[in-house]
C-alpha cells in the first residue's frame, strides 16, 4: 500500500530530467499519474514506464503554453482516473541574456512557461477541485488534503545575471504560490513551492558538449551551463556537489505526502545548501 494510493497528479515537463523522476516516484507511492511532456515520444515513455513498473498513468503531451492545454489537461485527468488531487507544474526552460540584449520575444516566452502556464492550469482546475470538495462535504466525509508543488529556482529567490526573464518568472511563482494558499485553504489544499539550485539535467549540461540547443515550438534556444561556472557553482554548495533529477524529485514527493498536509504557503529550497 502507497501513501498516495488512489490519488491523481498531474505533472508537466514529465518526459524527460526532473519531470520524470516526479512522476515515477509519485506512481511509486500509489499515484495516477498524467504525464505531459512538449513531445509525443518522451511523454509515451514515461507513461509505459510507470505502467511497467505496475503504476497507472496516461500522456497528454503538447506545449503548456498553448491557450487551451490546461483545459485538455485537466479534462485528461478527470477521464482517465475520475479527479485531481496533486498537480505539480515543473515545465520549462531558459533563455538567456543580459537585460540590455534581451528580446521582448525572450522576455515574454519565459514568462509564458513559468507563470502564465502555471496560472492557466491551476485556474482549470479550480471548478474541479471546488467541485470534489463540496461532493465530500455532502456525504459527511473527511475533505481529502489535496497538493499543489510549483517549481521555482534559487534564481527567483536572489537574482542571476544573464537571467532577468527566468529570476522574475520565478519570483512571481512565490507570489502566486503564497496567494493560492490563501484562496484555497478552504478546500484543504497545500500550494507549496520547490526552487531548485543547482540540478545536472540536459538544459544544464548541454553546454558541456551534449548538445547546445532544445526545439522549442520551431525556435532552437541555445541552453545549458558553462562548465567553468557549474565548476564554481560546486565550489559554493556546502554539500560540495551539483543535485540529481532523483533528488530534485524527492523534494516534491515531501510536499505531496501526507506528512506535510498542515505545511502550505512554503518555498522548499533544494540546493544543497546553497543559498543566493
Amino acid at each position: 500500500m502507497g501513501k498516495l494510493d488512489g490519488r491523481t497528479a498531474l505533472v508537466t515537463g514529465a518526459g524527460r530530467g526532473i519531470g520524470r523522476e516526479i512522476a515515477l516516484k509519485l506512481a511509486a507511492d500509489g499515484a495516477r499519474v498524467v504525464v505531459n511532456d512538449l513531445d509525443d515520444g518522451p511523454a509515451a515513455e514515461t507513461a509505459k514506464e510507470v505502467e511497467a513498473r505496475g503504476g497507472a498513468a496516461v500522456a497528454c503531451p503538447g506545449s503548456v503554453t498553448d491557450a487551451a492545454f490546461a483545459g485538455r489537461f485537466t479534462a485528461a485527468a478527470v477521464d482517465a482516473f475520475g479527479g485531481i488531487d496533486i498537480i505539480v507544474n515543473n515545465a520549462g526552460y531558459t533563455w538567456d541574456s543580459v537585460v540590455q540584449k534581451m528580446t521582448d520575444e525572450q522576455w515574454a516566452a519565459i514568462l509564458d512557461v513559468h507563470l502564465t502556464a502555471p496560472f492557466r492550469i491551476l485556474r482549470a482546475a479550480q471548478p474541479v477541485i471546488a467541485a470534489a470538495v463540496r461532493r465530500e462535504r455532502e456525504a459527511g466525509g473527511p475533505v481529502a488534503c489535496r497538493k499543489v508543488v510549483n517549481i521555482s529556482s534559487v534564481a527567483g529567490l536572489g537574482g542571476n545575471a544573464g537571467q532577468v526573464n527566468y529570476a522574475a518568472a520565478k519570483a512571481g511563482v512565490t507570489g502566486m504560490t503564497k496567494t493560492l494558499a490563501k484562496e484555497w485553504g478552504r478546500y484543504n489544499v497545500t500550494v507549496n513551492t520547490v526552487a531548485f539550485g543547482f540540478i545536472r539535467t540536459r538544459l544544464t549540461e548541454a553546454a558541456a558538449g551534449r548538445g547546445g540547443t532544445i526545439d522549442v515550438g520551431g525556435r532552437d534556444i541555445r541552453v545549458g551551463v558553462n562548465p567553468e561556472l557549474l565548476a564554481a557553482a560546486e565550489r559554493m554548495i556546502p554539500l560540495g556537489r551539483t543535485g540529481t533529477p532523483e533528488e530534485a524529485a524527492g523534494a516534491v514527493h515531501l510536499l505531496c505526502m501526507p506528512e506535510s498536509d498542515y505545511v502550505s504557503g512554503q518555498t522548499l529550497v533544494c540546493g544543497g545548501g546553497l543559498s543566493l
